[in-house]
């Protein structure tokens, strides 16, 4: 439990990353959300025999990780607490896609094994992606930027509230978990029978607290939408920043520009 807690208040450091000071914070938060979209939906829509397409699509987070001087390690970090779940998703393709697709030397690499791979590289992607507009922008500039694009209000405010109950989630059961182990001398009460429990008290726990966040924020005047913030304007820098990503991405798709390069480079070679 301590470990989760742990996991999930480090990702309050993305809300701290974005206060940062680059070009690329000061943004507006809309252009930076659309440029993201757009690359999500380039590299989901990809076959799932495609992977050397892929390759090139690790451009667009590594550039930005560099140019918002964002902590390429720990963003890095991040993803790989996401791979078990890609690898549970695609782990049984191999076994009912016994297709050869093509030959590595004695070896015969089946169409399952390819994509395996294959989701495994989309889900590292996109959740890249994700994390750098995280990063970058803040989850709530994020849900103000949707807004603003057209998505819901009231979608928008549950999406946020979600995010903030993880952090409500976390620490109750950081307190919970810290209390079990102080009152448990030994292994006494430390056995599986316990966290049925302790669940059931983590829940009315978050509840509680949760409903006196939700007072405090109807004190101050909450009304059921966002904050007056103060929004950036959607000018040449953004139009340009949009235009760019998006027309790379859409080439991207359409072009394998993994093999146009191999093409280039083995032309030259004797």
């Amino acid at each position: 439990m301590a470990s989760v807690q742990g996991a999930l208040l480090d990702l309050k450091r993305l809300d701290r990353l974005a206060g940062g000071d680059t070009p690329l914070h000061r943004l507006d938060p809309r252009a930076k959300v659309l440029a993201t979209l757009v690359f999500i939906v380039c590299v989901v829509s990809f076959g799932r025999y495609e992977i050397s397409a892929l390759i090139p699509f690790f451009i667009f987070p590594v550039c930005l990780v560099s140019s918002g001087r964002l902590p390429a390690r720990y963003l890095a970090a991040k993803v790989a607490l996401v791979a078990p779940f890609a690898i549970a998703v695609g782990i049984c393709n191999p076994l009912f896609d016994r297709t050869v697709l093509l030959h590595l030397g004695p070896l015969d690499v089946t169409g399952g094994w390819v994509s395996f791979a294959s989701i495994v590289v989309r889900t590292a992607l996109t959740v890249a992606a994700a994390l750098v507009l995280t990063a970058l922008t803040g989850f709530a500039s994020i849900c103000r930027a949707l807004v603003s694009l057209g998505m819901p209000r009231t979608f928008a405010m549950q999406l946020l509230f979600l995010y903030r109950y993880l952090f409500v989630l976390a620490e109750e059961g950081g307190r919970a978990a810290r209390a079990r182990e102080l009152r448990s001398f030994g292994r006494t009460g430390r056995g599986l029978a316990s966290y049925a429990s302790l669940l059931g008290h983590l829940l009315l726990r978050t509840w509680q607290r949760a409903e006196r966040m939700h007072m405090a924020m109807l004190a101050r005047g909450y009304a059921g939408t966002f904050p007056a913030a103060q929004h950036g304007s959607f000018g040449a820098r953004e139009f340009l920043f949009v235009l760019f990503w998006s027309a790379l991405c859409i080439i991207l798709r359409l072009y394998n520009g993994a093999e146009i390069l191999g093409t280039l480079v083995t032309g030259y070679l004797p």
